[in-house]
């Protein structure tokens, strides 16, 4: 009979040939090196957000967010300098300008994009308001899955959504009490609850509520209100994902449609990409195992 799930903090997320885990405390960074051993690095997690104003419903949620975007990119960094050997390190003003070009395409892209094509669709059908949001909402989705669909066809960005699925497959090993090799952690899924993935989706649905309570207005006003707002929606979708990730009965269904795209950001890793994978929750666990940093 399969146990069930145990409540912990374990959470992660693919980098480059390499996997980042959160355990209860600490970081754990597992990076393949050019010459095939995996450097471990660990450093201990803020203390920002543990209290305080911090924990609120949905404020939590917004700066979980931050926090993750934050250790994400200088796992992305240490990952990138790791993986390509000491010759090819990134700088510091490449990942500034590689992030700030993100942030624009992300606004650009998935929040004014939407909202001009739904004006256009609204102005020859005359739609609702809230129809004007649903069909904003839509798009935004179909654009966000096309998206990763085109990229997951790029060889670098296949590799990394391996060690995606290497990540969840050990995250959902553990949780069972199953023992972490690659031979055991190979038999589990690679789809899991508290996927970012998953979450985004979320964040697509929320924002069709949320931006359908606002009134309309000028260009500036509509783009300017949608990235005020961002983070509310961001702290909405994590509370329903919080909730929804720790319920067998609702939440398995609920949240159901927005695991399959988890399909396209995953794929089945390799024994190499689990060892990796593995390594890294273990030093997440105990971080005595890694470099400090």
């Amino acid at each position: 009979m399969e146990l069930p799930p145990k409540r912990i903090p374990v959470g992660g997320q693919a980098v480059i040939e390499g996997v980042l885990m959160k355990g209860p405390e600490h970081w754990g960074l597992a990076v393949r090196e050019p010459g095939g051993a995996i450097c471990l690095k660990s450093w201990l997690g803020s203390d920002w957000l543990k209290g305080g104003f911090w924990k609120w419903p949905v404020v939590r949620g917004f700066a979980t967010m931050v926090e993750m975007m934050r250790i994400g990119m200088r796992a992305l960094s240490l990952s990138a300098d790791i993986s390509l050997g000491e010759e090819e390190k990134i700088s510091p003003w490449e990942m500034v300008l590689s992030v700030g070009a993100a942030l624009l395409g992300v606004v650009g892209i998935f929040l004014a994009l939407p909202m001009f094509i739904s004006e256009y669709i609204t102005s020859h059908f005359a739609l609702s308001h809230f129809g004007k949001n649903i069909v904003e909402g839509c798009l935004r989705g179909v654009i966000f899955v096309g998206y990763v669909a085109a990229i997951s066809m790029w060889k670098d960005i296949a590799r990394v959504f391996e060690y995606h699925g290497a990540e969840h497959k050990t995250i959902n090993a553990y949780e069972h009490d199953a023992p972490l090799t690659p031979e055991s952690v190979a038999h589990y899924s690679r789809i899991h609850r508290r996927c970012g993935t998953s979450f985004l989706l979320v964040v697509i649905v929320v924002s069709i509520i949320v931006f359908s309570l606002i009134g309309g207005g000028s260009v500036l006003w509509r783009v300017g209100s949608r990235v005020v707002l961002l983070p509310l929606v961001i702290g909405l979708s994590y509370e329903f994902i919080r909730g929804a990730s720790n319920s067998e009965t609702w939440g398995k269904y609920c949240i159901m449609p927005a695991l399959s795209l988890q399909y396209i950001t995953t794929r089945e890793p390799s024994a190499d990409q689990l060892e990796v994978a593995i390594a890294a929750l273990d030093v997440a666990l105990d971080p005595d195992k890694g470099n400090s940093d």
